[in-house]
């Protein structure tokens, strides 16, 4: 149970860190726009690519279905296409 608890405390940590990177205008890095989208839209990714002002990120989501995810370079922004 404190292991979990432990676990839990340190992931929020982790999050938080990787999500104020993305407020403080700092240019957004491809592990963490896989992260983003990941908090957003659970699932596996499966590719990620890299345009000018974002990344998309491929997702195969738990039902199956394959989705792609932008994530702004400088925001850090999730949207679904």
């Amino acid at each position: 149970m404190r292991l979990s608890v432990c676990f839990l405390f340190i992931a929020c940590i982790y999050c938080t860190d990787v999500l104020g990177a993305a407020n403080e205008n700092k240019n957004v890095n491809k592990k963490q726009a896989i992260e983003l989208a990941l908090a957003e839209y659970k699932g596996r990714t499966l590719k990620i690519t890299e345009q000018n002002d974002s990344f998309i990120v491929r997702v195969l989501q738990t039902d199956g279905r394959v989705i792609d995810i932008i994530i702004d370079k400088k925001t850090g922004t999730v949207t679904k296409d």
